[in-house]
Parts: structure tokens; sequence; C-alpha cells
């Protein structure tokens, strides 16, 4: 008989997925209670059975069964197995222990197919109890745990954080169980000031994924913190509703206000105390002194001062601010003005400028430093003079030489200018001063107005030298 078709690919193939060992690849147990390893046999032949199916640990055989032989297992108080049959050997593991953590592997064999395997990996856990709590210490100069946090007997080992806004340091110890479990204990330090008394932390334990967080309150003992309030530096003669309040904050809370002068004197007859608050009854030179609070807790006692000075008259204080915004007006004001008083001098100044830089000449025009003719005379040309200039040295400039006005404005500028034409026309640097007097006849001076010197010059009659 031909047999080719039973080795076609095909038929391999159907054979394969015909039979198949069902395991779980993982299962999880919590400690002290028990866990379930399925193993199941599936085979399209009716006629196929198990004959025997083994457990294995790691390697070792735990337990066997056998239709024909029976059941045999090492530890069969915790290990057992379960309904088997010729398709299924399931094994049950109950008081789990950390030690049953492994690989089991469970082998078949079935008849007439062969042997079959599949490995399921078992892991022990142990849900940890956690717990926090605060450790009261006093304030000092020293690190101390001031909170502790505890994960016990978990499996496998928990993580803790701690969250806060007070800096500190954290140190943590784990420790391996008999059972195969871990305790950790974290504990936050710090070196405790007053500061810290009530503020928020929280412990957070993370363990097979899941968070727990559990939040705290510090508490810092110290001894009272005091200060006093009530004087404004405005406590005048016959003031009248004036009082200090001692407020003090402390852990535990304070027990005992005691007020007295600072010099140690009874206190003014004037002033009277109820409980944390002195009373002033009568504002005259007896309240001038200093007044001491002291407050007293189950830790210590802490005092504060407040020196008072009664005056005369009463300060003149702003009740409002009326007085700043009117304050803050006028200065805005002023601001403007003044902006424009130097916007005016600096305008006025360059149309100074400006007027002195477009002034013009002619042969026949003075000019000033305005650029404005003073007086206007008539030269003849030098051909028509009736002497003629002696000597070598140049003549002084006197500030009418129509040279003036061919120099540049730089030039110019040297001199100062006067506005009122009425005022002594000075020249500064250029030798003498000199005032012009109207001619009689404008436009006609002539050249027998000229004098000749001795030094070779000439000057006119008609100007006087002051």
């Amino acid at each position: 008989m031909h047999s080719c078709n039973i080795s076609s690919p095909y038929y391999i193939f159907s054979v394969l997925q015909a039979q198949e060992l069902r395991v779980n690849d993982k299962v999880t147990g919590n400690l002290l209670q028990e866990a379930l390893l399925p193993c199941s046999f599936v085979s399209a032949d009716q006629n196929a059975r198990v004959s025997q199916a083994i457990w294995f640990k790691d390697g070792a055989n735990i337990a066997a069964y056998s239709p024909a032989l029976g059941i045999k297992v090492k530890d069969s108080d915790r290990i057992q197995f379960v309904n088997p049959s010729d398709t299924s050997t399931p094994l049950r593991i109950t008081k789990l222990l950390a030690s049953d953590e492994g690989k089991y592997t469970c082998e078949v064999s079935i008849f007439p197919e062969g042997n079959f395997k599949g490995t399921t990996q078992l892991n022990v856990q142990a849900v940890p109890q956690n717990s926090a709590n605060v450790v009261q210490v006093v304030a000092g100069d020293q690190e101390m745990t001031v909170a502790t946090c505890t994960s016990a007997n978990g499996r496998p080992p928990a993580q803790i954080t701690w969250q806060t806004s007070v800096p500190g340091n954290v140190t943590t110890d784990m420790t391996n169980n008999t059972d195969g479990t871990y305790t950790l204990i974290s504990n936050y330090r710090i070196t405790p000031t007053w500061t810290a008394d009530g503020e928020k932390i929280t412990c957070t334990v993370t363990h097979d994924g899941k968070e727990t967080a559990i939040p705290l309150k510090l508490s810092v003992q110290y001894t009272p913190v005091v200060t006093i309030e009530g004087y404004d530096d405005n406590w005048h003669l016959n003031r009248k509703g004036a009082s200090l309040t001692c407020n003090a904050q402390g852990n535990p809370p304070p027990t005992i206000f005691k007020w007295t002068t600072a010099n140690g004197s009874p206190l003014p007859p004037s002033v009277h105390v109820n409980g944390k608050i002195l009373y002033v009854d009568q504002m005259d030179e007896n309240v001038n002194t200093t007044f001491k609070c002291e407050v007293t807790n189950a830790i210590g006692s802490r005092a504060s001062q407040q020196e008072v000075l009664v005056r005369e008259h009463a300060m003149l204080t702003q009740t409002n601010n009326a007085g700043a915004i009117a304050g803050g007006v006028i200065g805005g004001v002023l601001v403007l003005l003044l902006l424009a008083a130097v916007i005016f001098i600096v305008i006025k100044r360059n149309g100074l400028h400006s007027a002195k830089g477009r002034g013009s000449y002619s042969p026949k025009t003075r000019v000033f430093g305005t650029g404005k003719p003073s007086q206007e005379f008539n030269y003849q040309e030098d051909s028509e003079l009736d002497r003629p200039l002696k000597g070598t040295i140049p003549p002084r400039d006197s500030g009418l030489s129509p040279s003036l006005c061919e120099e540049d404005d730089e030039e110019r500028m040297d001199y100062k200018v006067l506005e009122d034409e009425e005022e002594e026309e000075k020249f500064n640097e250029v030798g003498p001063m000199l005032q012009l007097r109207p001619h009689p006849q404008v436009g006609s001076y002539l050249d027998d107005d000229m004098e000749s010197q001795t030094d070779g010059s000439i000057i006119s009659r008609t100007a006087v030298y002051v």
C-alpha cells in the first residue's frame, strides 16, 4: 500500500494542530494561600489517552500520576493532583511558601502520540503591611528622626519615598525575613526648628505597581515665639484706647503670660493687664517706658520687649492717600513746566544762533553779533581817498572792519551778543570798547571823517572810545 499521502506536509500540520498540551505561562499566588497549576491535553484522536503525567520543579520530580500505577507526591500535605484524568493532570499547592516560587514543568506521555511538555512560572508574593508615624522632638541643633515609615513582610520588597517641603535626609533599612518576605524601615531626619512644626510630610509605599500614600504632620516642640503688637509710634498725652497685645505660639501651647517693665520696676498705675493684653487707662508720662511680656509653656519661657515713647502732641498722619495723589499731581505739573522752560530756552538760543548765521554783510554795512546792522556807512574805494594809508603796520581791528563779515560763523561766535541795542556793544578779546554815535548824515561816511595817526593808522572822528 502506498503511503505517500501520510507523509505530505498538509497531513503533518493537521496532526500537530490536533494535539496540544495546555498550561499557563505565569501563575501568581499569595504567601500562605494556594496556587493552581493547570495542565491538560487536547487531541483530535478520540482514542488518545494519558498514560503518565509528571510535574517537575526546577528540574526535580515532585509529583507523578499514572492511571495504572496511581499517584505519588513528595509533599503530600501541601501538593496534590486535582481530579487527574486521561486528559487533565492539574497540580495544586497550598500554604504557599516563598520557597515554592520557581519554574514548574508538566510532562505528559500520550499513547500512542508520545511525550509533551509545558512550563509555568510560579511567583509567590506577599502584600506588605504599611504604616507611618511622626516622632515628636524638641527643637535643637542636632539632626533627628522626625518621621518613620514601615513596609513589613512584603514580597517582593517594596519601595518607600517621602514628599515634603522641609529639607532633610532619608535613611532606609531592609530586613530579609525567614519566611522569604522583606521589611523596610525608612526614617526622615532633619535638624528640627520651630518653623518645621505642623508641616506636612507624606510617606509613599510602592509595591507590585500599586502606591499607598500615608500623610503626616511633623511635631516639633519649642519654647514660645513672642511678639508684641499695638504700638504705632504715635502715643501722646490724653490718647484713649491704647493697648499692647502679647502674641505667642509654641508647642505645647503657651499657658502663662506675664507683663513687666524691662528694668524690673512695677507697672505704671495708669495701666492694667488682662491675660496677654496690657491696657493703658490714662496716657501720661509714666507710660513712657519699655514693657516686657514673658510667655511660658511646658518646654520653657521666652520674652519680647516694646519701647514706648509718649509724645506731648499727636503726630499728623495721612489718613488716606489724597495727599499723596495731590502731591503727585503737583509734582507732575512742575515737571511739565520745567520741561517747557528748558524747551523755550533751547529754542530761543537756537533762534539767536540761527539769526546770527543768517546775517549778511555788504561793503557798506557794519554788522555786530546779532547779525543786524547797527549803523550803515558809505565807504569810498581806496582810489577815492584824499590821503593814502601810511605805514606797514596793519590797523588794529576795532570790530568795524568789513573783513569781519567775510570770516566764517565760528569766528563771529567769539563775540557775545547783547539783545538790547541801547546797551553798550562789548567785544571780547578784540581791543577797546567803542560806541558809535549816529552820523548826521547816514550813508555819507566821507573820507574827511577819517584822521591819520602817527603810527600809520586812521580813526574816525565820529567814533567815541570809552
